[in-house]
């Protein structure tokens, strides 16, 4: 990948920085052999960002060109809102506290070059500061009244850089570009970049460690070079071509704002905006599969004037779920007419609605993983012991899940698999587990879930490596469209 350092003038770039074309501003925004490249990287030097200025142009054309411009219009124009520099101070408060604390002055400047700054002890602040503002030469500009707080944040014109601090940017620069330039990889051309949204310290996740390395591995058998970012990371979107979220995602939560974030920068996104609202409200999958006749248990969608129906209509006992529940938290089973009452009103109290369900004991639930509108494993997840769900939110180590028996697709029943291919088809061609219940020769989609587990050991046993690859070649199908300006 092409490397540009876009400035207005050459002649004014101090800095000799190895590895980097540098490019007056002029010439990246009109010669024809800039706009026509095919992939580079555009980091904007331009003495000013100002909306409709040249270095606005160059951000806003590089992202045009299907270029990664740092930094991108959306940091630009985060560094000039007040709001948001006031939201990011807030975020950092702590971190602001610690690191100025032994600062005696009422103001204090801070450089920021790429991430880092001359005197190491103010580095952490430095690199949080990156991360949401993502511009290579930052200043940023703390007050102190009651309290320190970031009160402006801008960019630093590379003719401004104080002569004795060249030699530290110039090898801060040298390693952020050598780690963020072209794979070192011998045998493969890396031609895009994707994001893994992934919180090892959660306390349930989508995929374990070593799933999350083996879709790393995946990709990069196929030129995707793949890395792991955290919720800090949200100003760093633009950068990549595509994202894939493997963190539990919830409307009032990062994991939608990044998956917003990413749709609008143009990335392929895993799992898009649309499918994370669809699958995370149980009122709206009810209220799906009831229109599009798709057999469920027996569901009433609960409100405070209908309460003293779902024993009539659905017996006991019955499973009461909160809109948003997620790993079987905020479902219950109520064994009777007083625990209905009290457990629906109670979860009445966060939400207008919630859903009820006619109980159905099963040994085990199907999972049925699909992506790309077709199959790509069944599990049978059997109930953890002495309970009633898969998963027992108050067991210990031993004894919280239940086991996990995977099948080949073709010896899944046939019923079980087409309902579940009917189900996820409703929601979009994203990545969906769609759980099942057979009873009998009747089919029950309990619901269908976006961001489904693929852990190590589990969803994998039987395609191994070749369920990561699959996987990534959606994706890469995706990014090769994109490309071609068809639809994804």
């Amino acid at each position: 990948m092409r490397i540009l350092i876009v400035v207005n003038d050459p002649e004014e770039w101090p800095l000799q920085v190895p590895g980097v074309e540098v490019v007056s501003a002029r010439s990246y925004l009109v010669e024809p052999k800039y706009a026509d490249l095919d992939r580079a990287k555009v980091f904007n030097f331009c003495r000013s960002y100002r909306y409709q200025a040249t270095g606005y142009y160059v951000s806003l054309l590089a992202a045009a060109r299907g270029h990664k411009p740092i930094p991108d219009i959306a940091t630009i124009q985060d560094m000039k809102s007040q709001t948001v520099v006031r939201l990011m101070s807030d975020e950092l408060e702590e971190m602001i506290q610690e690191s100025l604390a032994d600062i005696r002055s009422r103001r204090f400047t801070l450089s920021i070059y790429f991430g880092r700054n001359l005197s190491g002890k103010y580095d952490r602040l430095s690199a949080a500061l990156f991360k949401l503002f993502q511009a290579p030469f930052v200043r940023a500009e703390f007050v102190h009244t009651d309290k320190w707080e970031l009160q402006s944040i801008g960019p630093i014109a590379a003719r401004d850089i104080p002569d004795g601090h060249h030699p530290f940017v110039v090898d801060v620069a040298s390693q952020y570009l050598a780690g963020r330039g072209p794979s070192l990889k011998p045998r493969i051309v890396e031609r895009y970049d994707m994001a893994i949204l992934f919180d090892p310290k959660a306390p349930e996740v989508a995929s374990d460690e070593p799933a999350i390395d083996k879709f790393i591995k995946a990709a990069a058998g196929l030129g995707i070079h793949a890395e792991v970012i955290g919720k800090e990371d949200f100003a760093r979107v633009a950068e990549f071509d595509a994202l894939f979220i493997r963190e539990t995602t919830s409307v009032n939560h990062h994991t939608y704002r990044f998956s917003r974030r990413a749709v609008a920068e143009g990335l392929v996104v895993i799992d898009d905006p649309e499918s994370i609202l669809k699958c995370t409200n149980k009122v709206y999958l009810a209220e799906l599969l009831d229109r599009r006749k798709i057999l469920t248990p027996p569901t009433l969608i609960v409100h405070r004037d209908n309460l003293d129906q779902i024993v009539p209509q659905l017996g006991l006992p019955c499973i009461l779920k909160q809109p948003d529940s997620a790993f079987s938290q905020g479902v219950i089973k109520a064994d009777t007419e007083a625990e209905v009452i009290q457990q629906a009103g109670d979860m009445l109290e966060h939400s207008d609605l919630v859903i009820a369900q006619k109980f159905l004991p099963t040994a085990f639930d199907w999972r049925i993983g699909i992506i790309d509108r077709k199959p790509i494993y069944a599990c049978q997840y059997f109930m953890a012991g002495k309970h009633w769900q898969i998963i027992n939110p108050k067991g210990d180590e031993d004894s919280r899940y239940g086991r996990v028996k995977t099948l080949p697709v073709e010896l899944a029943p046939a019923t079980v698999v087409r309902t579940a291919l009917k189900a996820a088809n409703l929601i979009g061609d994203g990545l969906y587990g769609v759980d099942l219940k057979q009873v009998g020769r009747q089919c029950y989609v309990i619901e269908v879930n976006d961001n489904p587990t693929i852990q190590s050991g589990f969803e994998d046993a039987i395609l191994k490596g070749n369920l990561y690859h699959r996987v990534m070649e959606v994706f890469l199908q995706r990014l090769e469209r994109r490309r071609q300006g068809l639809p994804t």
